[in-house]
C-alpha cells in the first residue's frame, strides 16, 4: 500500500476434489505374514479438469538406505509436469522419483513424502504397484516364522495430520503451505505498518504501540499472521537516519516485535517496503533519493545487503517468513510489459529507472546465500496486482520454498472475479498464493468480503491492510484503537477471521 504522511489444499478455479485415493498396508498380527519390505501410500490430494496433485509417501521397513529411488507405472494417460521432495522423471507410463541431496537417508521404519502435479485424460486411475530401489512394496515377503505381538491398526490414512501448535515452520508442498507435521496451513491476518516510514521521517520506529497487549489484541481477532513492513536505510543504519532510529536500535526493535508475534502463536512476515534510489518518472511517490517512499524496484546498492543482514538475523528460525519487496511497479517506468518483467526478475539497468536495480533473483540469491531456508514471498508487478507472467519469470529457488505474493484493493486493475479466475487461478494451481495486502477505500468491507470468499474457496492466504489507527481518508485502517476496536472496514475482517476459527 502506498502511504499517506486447518483447510483444504488449493488449486485452480475449478472446484477442488479431495479424492483421498490411498494405498497402504497395515501391520500384521501374530503368526501372520511379516511386514512388506516397504509400504507406499499414494494419494490424489486435489483434482481438477485435466490435472491433479498427487502425493506419495514411502516407508522403508527393511535395512537403512543411504539413497532411494521410487518407481511406479501410471495405468492411464497421466503425465507429471513438476514435482518436489525428489527428482522426478517419467518415461512412458513409468514415473520415478529419486531422492534429493537432503533427504537421501531413509532409516528402518522411516518415511519420506514426495509430491507432483500431473495431467490426466479419460481416467485418473491410481497406480497399484510400487518399487523402492527395485524391491516391490506393499507385498508381504511370506510368513513370519516368529510370532510377534499384534501391531495396532494405524490411523486412517485419509485423516489429515494435526497442525503443530504455535507458529509453524512453513514449507511449500506443491500448491500448499505445510508445517512440520505436513498439515496444510494458511496465512490469515493483518499488516502492522509503521516501521517503514516512522524512522526515515524522524518520528520513531513504530507508529503506535507494539507491546505485548497490542500484539495480543491482534491475536484476539483470531489472526495467525502479522506482516511487518521495513525500511532498508533504517535497518542498515545509514547516516541520514537519526541514530536512535537506525542500525542496531532499529533491528532490535523489529526483533522484539517478531518475538512477541511468535509468542502469541502467530507467523511474522518481515517485508521490505521502502528503499533507496531516485525515481521521478511515471507514478513516482517522491523525488527523494532516500528510502522515503515506495520506489518502482529495489536498488542494487543497498537492497541485497539488507536481505543478507535480515536473512542472517532470522535464518535459524524458520517460523519467520520473508517478503522480498512490497509493490514493484517497473511497468510504470518501462515502455513494454516484457521489459517490466525482465527488469523485475533480472534487475540491472532498467529502462526508465535511473538507478541500478536489484531483481527478484538477486534478492532471493542474497537470502539463500546465508543458508536461510525460510519461506520467501515474491510479489508481482503493477504494485503487486499483476501476476500474469509470474510463473514464466519466477526466480529460481534452490531451497524450493517460494510462494507468490499479490495485493488487491477495490481501485486496482485486477479487482474482480473474472480477472482473478484468469490470472490468479493458474498461479495458485502451481504455487502457494498469498494476498499480502487486501483492502478498500470505502470505509466498508463489501469488497474484501468478495476477496476473502474467492480465496477461502481455494484455500488461499490473505492479510488485511492495516493494523493502524488511521482514518478512512488516509487509507484502509482496520482499527480505531490498539486494543483492537475495529473500524467499519475492520469489522469485516475481524468477524470473518473469528468465524474461520
Amino acid at each position: 500500500m502506498r502511504h499517506p504522511p486447518r483447510l483444504s489444499a488449493l488449486l485452480t478455479g475449478a472446484a477442488l476434489t479431495m479424492a483421498g485415493t490411498a494405498l497402504a498396508v497395515v501391520g500384521t498380527a501374530s503368526g501372520a505374514a511379516a511386514a512388506p519390505p516397504c509400504t507406499v501410500d499414494y494419494r490424489v490430494v486435489g483434482e481438477w479438469a485435466g490435472g491433479f496433485q498427487g502425493s506419495v509417501t514411502v516407508t522403508n521397513n527393511s535395512a537403512a538406505l543411504s539413497s532411494w529411488s521410487l518407481g511406479f507405472d501410471f495405468p492411464a494417460d497421466q503425465r507429471i509436469s513438476q514435482g518436489w521432495g525428489g527428482k522426478w522423471s517419467q518415461s512412458g507410463a513409468t514415473a520415478t522419483a529419486v531422492n534429493e541431496s537432503w533427504n537421501g537417508s531413509l532409516g528402518t521404519g522411516v518415511s519420506v513424502t514426495a509430491g507432483f502435479i500431473a495431467s490426466w485424460s479419460g481416467a485418473n486411475t491410481a497406480p497399484t504397484s510400487f518399487t523402492l530401489n527395485g524391491t516391490v512394496c506393499n507385498v508381504d515377503p511370506g510368513p513370519d516364522p516368529t510370532p510377534t505381538t499384534p501391531t495396532p491398526t494405524p490411523t486412517d490414512p485419509t485423516d489429515p495430520p494435526d497442525p503443530v501448535s504455535g507458529a509453524p515452520e512453513l514449507s511449500v508442498a506443491g500448491t500448499r503451505l505445510t508445517d512440520q507435521n505436513g498439515a496444510t496451513r494458511r496465512l490469515l491476518g493483518v499488516n502492522r505498518s509503521g516501521a517503514e516510514f516512522m524512522c526515515v521521517q524522524g518520528h520513531g520506529i513504530f507508529d503506535g504501540p507494539v507491546d505485548d497487549a497490542s500484539v495480543r489484541a491482534i491475536a484476539d481477532w483470531k489472526a495467525n499472521t502479522v506482516r511487518i513492513p521495513l525500511n532498508e536505510e533504517c535497518w542498515l543504519g545509514l547516516d541520514n537516519i537519526k541514530p536512535e532510529y537506525r542500525g542496531a536500535n532499529y533491528a532490535d526493535a523489529v526483533k522484539g516485535l517478531v518475538e512477541r508475534v511468535l509468542a502469541h502463536g502467530m507467523t511474522p512476515i518481515v517485508e521490505l517496503h521502502w528503499t533507496y534510489g531516485q525515481y521521478t518518472g511515471n507514478s513516482a511517490g517522491c523525488s527523494d533519493v532516500h528510502a522515503s517512499c515506495q520506489k518502482p524496484m529495489p536498488d542494487a546498492q543497498y537492497t541485497p545487503a539488507f536481505w543478507t543482514s535480515v536473512a542472517d538475523t532470522f535464518k535459524n528460525d524458520r517460523r519467520v517468513v520473508f517478503d522480498l519487496f512490497n509493490e514493484p511497479y517497473p511497468d510504470r517506468a518501462t515502455s513494454t510489459t516484457a521489459q517490466a518483467w525482465t527488469c523485475w526478475r533480472d534487475g540491472g539497468t532498467c529502462p526508465g529507472i535511473g538507478y541500478e536495480v536489484a531483481g527478484m533473483q538477486d534478492l532471493l540469491d542474497a537470502v539463500r546465500a546465508t543458508g536461510a531456508r525460510n519461506l520467501v514471498l515474491v510479489p508481482g508487478i503493477a504494485y503487486s496486482n499483476d501476476l500474469s507472467q509470474w510463473l514464466s519469470h519466477r526466480p529460481t529457488d534452490p531451497a524450493g520454498n517460494l510462494a507468490a505474493a499479490w495485493h488487491v484493493y477495490n481501485f486496482n486493475t485486477c479487482s474482480d472475479e473474472t480477472c482473478w479466475d484468469s490470472t490468479l487461478a493458474p498461479v495458485a494451481a502451481q504455487v502457494p498464493l498469498v494476498a499480502g495486502e487486501i483492502g478498500e477505500n470505502t470505509c466498508g468491507h463489501g469488497f474484501i468480503d468478495r476477496v476473502m470468499r474467492w480465496f477461502d474457496d481455494r484455500g488461499l492466504s490473505y492479510l488485511g491492510w492495516t493494523w493502524n489507527t488511521w482514518s478512512c481518508a488516509s487509507g484502509p485502517a482496520l482499527i480505531t484503537s490498539y486494543d483492537g476496536t475495529p473500524t467499519a472496514f475492520g469489522i469485516g475482517l475481524r468477524d470473518h477471521l473469528r468465524a474461520l476459527n
